[in-house]
């Protein structure tokens, strides 16, 4: 017991000397991460001796990887051009079709119904209202992704929860389904 006195009695002591040191003098620094900051540039790079940033633009006309272009503008004229010239890349089949489903009664269903007759869970519960029956539409598979890519009117666009290859996934599931109210 008394060797941990005398222990803390001096540990104590030496802190206390360190602590009442001239502040015009350089002090130790024990933990230097603390002290000294990581230099940043406004541009959020990381500043290193050679002044060259790592947070540069990509050159013109690069596509990141896992993206595909899409040359349709958000507009009216482009929703027109998109419903009459895009069409899938994407082969009609069981497994796009499945996936198409799993998809839209993710995004999709809440609003605009497991039918597509516009009678979703928000739409019962009045929380939108006028949303669109399918059979009712003058659609296309252009027109259907466009509206995934950048939304229309209350629904907004849902070309960031989704990848380009399920967003075809569920436009023909979309189709399915007009096909199915339209009977």
């Amino acid at each position: 017991m008394r060797k941990y006195i005398q222990f803390s009695v001096t540990l104590i002591v030496l802190l206390g000397l360190t602590a009442c040191s001239s502040k015009r003098e350089r002090q130790p620094q024990y933990m230097p991460d603390m002290y000294v900051a990581v230099p940043y540039e406004a541009d959020g790079a990381v500043k290193v001796s050679s002044n060259i940033s790592s947070n540069r633009k990509p050159v013109e006309g690069t596509i990141a990887r896992g993206k595909v272009p899409y040359e349709y503008t958000d507009t009216n004229e482009g929703y027109e051009k998109a419903k009459e010239q895009l069409i899938s890349p994407l082969a009609k089949n069981e497994e796009n079709l499945d996936n198409g489903k799993m998809m839209y009664g993710i995004y999709c269903a809440t609003c605009h119904g497991t039918k597509g007759d516009g009678n979703g869970v928000l739409s019962q519960r009045e929380k939108f209202l006028g949303i669109p029956n399918y059979k009712d539409r003058d659609i296309t598979e252009g027109s259907i992704y466009h509206v995934i890519m950048y939304g229309k009117n209350l629904m907004g666009s849902h070309a960031s929860q989704l990848t380009h290859k399920e967003r075809w996934q569920v436009v023909q599931y979309v189709e399915k389904l007009r096909n199915d109210l339209m009977k």
